[in-house]
């Protein structure tokens, strides 16, 4: 099979994943500009999606350097999140009384909602970084925790007991058959907290800090620019897209034996 088929076939698979959402965006986006032009009429109390966007780029620059604060925070949350998700997640495989001990903490921990937590944060840690990236790790390393403990639980039992027939250590058996299969699980995971992540960052700003997207929001809502506010709430959704749609390119990287059963597996159900 040559390459520019190969490629027609990805491009149209591509496009028929693409067009239901597309065309629902579209949908949505033209009757919020018909209520807000021929039904509301006032801008104060719902801008028209062209004067959301007209609004946004004439303060490009503003959201921008708020822009920037939010992101560091959501990255340095996140990693922290990943890093914890992994040490937690690898001892509760290697330790049923570390399982038994850590998963009801991890439970109530998300019970605690961040709005409220997040006031006695800042007053602990002040007004910096620091805050902001605990509650983003907060909201987001109980997803990654569970789904990759749920993947080591359901790795292939026969391919375990080979390797460790053939000599393999714990630890071998683990790196060889337990990660590769708890990957997918852990990207499910990954998918889930992305989008916890940003939110996380902005309700930490609300709390309590200098610049960011969450500060910028308030102030524009102090000052009846509900415009500025709906062109900040965009900047978030559209990043937040941009990081989940990550999370497929970054699977399909770490993980190119899927493409491989998953076309095995539509060519068995052809057949």
């Amino acid at each position: 099979m040559t390459t520019p088929v190969i490629a027609g076939r990805t491009g149209r698979r591509v496009w028929r994943t693409l067009w239901p959402p597309l065309l629902l965006a579209v949908a949505l986006i033209a009757g919020w500009q018909l209520v807000g032009q021929f039904a509301i009429r006032d801008a104060q109390v719902l801008p028209t999606p062209w004067q959301v966007v007209s609004a946004g780029w004439q303060v490009r620059g503003d959201l921008w350097h708020n822009a920037l604060p939010t992101l560091e925070e959501t990255a340095a949350g996140f990693g922290l999140s990943f890093v914890l998700s992994w040490l937690i997640a690898t001892a509760m495989d290697f330790s049923d009384a570390a399982r038994r001990a850590v998963y009801p903490l991890l439970v109530a921990s998300q019970t605690i909602p961040v709005v409220a937590i997040a006031p006695l944060f800042v007053v602990i840690f002040g007004f910096h970084l620091l805050p902001k990236v605990l509650l983003v790790a907060l909201a987001t390393f109980f997803p990654l925790t569970a789904s990759l403990a749920e993947g080591f639980a359901t790795a292939d039992g026969d391919a375990m007991r080979l390797l460790r027939s053939m000599g393999a250590s714990r630890w071998q058996s683990f790196a060889k058959v337990r990660v590769p299969g708890a990957l997918p699980f852990f990207f499910t995971g990954l998918r889930v907290s992305i989008t916890y992540a940003i939110g996380g960052a902005v309700f930490a700003e609300y709390a309590g800090a200098e610049d960011g997207l969450g500060i910028y929001m308030q102030q524009m809502q102090s000052v009846f620019r509900r415009d500025l506010v709906f062109a900040t709430i965009l900047v978030i959704a559209l990043v937040s897209v941009l990081l989940f749609a990550s999370t497929y390119l970054l699977e399909r990287l770490v993980t190119p034996w899927r493409r491989f059963e998953t076309r095995r597996g539509s060519a068995q159900d052809r057949t």
